[in-house]
């Protein structure tokens, strides 16, 4: 995939931390077939008698179902893969996909008799569950944490997030394409601090005044600021503007390397700790 050129210095640039690479999307080009597919069954739906009729009908409304099931299955599963610390889908998505494309499958080939359906059933869950797999099954991460603080961070990060869409919402208002850019920008950036956090929900108390108060205010200033640039162009509040972006972007940035520096400074006591006991214990092969 080909990423645009972009520096410190090139053109457009305010001198923001670039935002990591993006990630192509977790639904594909497979996922969005499973929505054409079933339109198949639709039409030939008028062209039955009316046992054929509702034969085709209740396929394409189980097929479209299952291929819902599977977009929300394949996002809630790049959501877990992509942290360190996540629980389960509450429901598994792809599994009833499955289940639902070889009910659909096998009420179509009802009409040809009970064992091609059977045949037809089995065979659509079972390719469903190679193409796409199953979900995950198991909380990620979450040995000796706490499931209090893990929600308590999940919450905190929800909020966060809304509060990022709601900037994005706003600063399209101001109808600048650069602008857009740099608030998603932002937004990857100090989503950083986010995943610090999921990672560790023990930190929240320490970045909960940036997720919550920090973002709130970059909201309020984003909507105002995009109601007055829509208006009269004004580039002293443009340049304003921006440069309260980057001091956010700087302060989320130090918040999470003091986040992550905490956590180095534990797990060199913890390491300090267990020599000390291997040492009075005779374990360890130096001493």
């Amino acid at each position: 995939m080909s990423q645009r050129f972009g520096g410190r210095y090139s053109p457009g640039a305010s001198g923001q931390t670039p935002a990591p690479p993006a990630r192509p999307h977790p639904v594909g080009a497979r996922v969005n077939l499973l929505f054409v597919i079933p339109f198949g069954f639709a039409i030939r739906a008028f062209f039955q008698d009316p046992t054929g009729l509702a034969l085709n009908l209740s396929t394409f409304g189980l097929l479209m179902l299952a291929a819902w099931l599977t977009r929300e299955g394949v996002l809630a599963q790049a959501a877990y893969e992509a942290r360190s610390v996540a629980r389960r889908p509450a429901i598994p998505r792809k599994i009833f996909a499955a289940v639902l494309t070889g009910a659909g499958l096998g009420l179509a080939g009802l009409a040809g008799g009970v064992v091609p359906a059977l045949v037809f059933a089995v065979l659509g869950a079972v390719l469903h569950l190679g193409a796409f797999g199953p979900d995950p099954m198991k909380d990620k991460g979450m040995e000796g944490i706490d499931t209090f603080q893990t929600d308590r961070a999940a919450r905190a990060v929800q909020e966060a997030e809304a509060h990022l869409a709601d900037m994005a919402s706003a600063i399209r208002r101001a109808g600048d394409r650069t602008l857009m850019r740099r608030v998603e920008n932002f937004s990857s950036n100090i989503r950083q601090l986010f995943r610090a956090v999921e990672d560790d929900p023990r930190r929240l108390n320490t970045a909960r005044r940036y997720l919550g108060i920090y973002l709130v205010g970059a909201r309020d200033a984003t909507v105002k600021f995009a109601d007055l640039y829509a208006r009269n162009r004004d580039e002293g509040a443009r340049a304003e503007y921006t440069a309260l972006l980057d001091d956010l972007e700087s302060r989320f940035a130090l918040r999470r390397e003091a986040l992550l520096a905490d956590g180095r400074t534990e797990l060199d006591i913890e390491i300090e700790v267990l020599r000390e006991r291997l040492e009075r214990e005779g374990l360890r092969p130096d001493a």
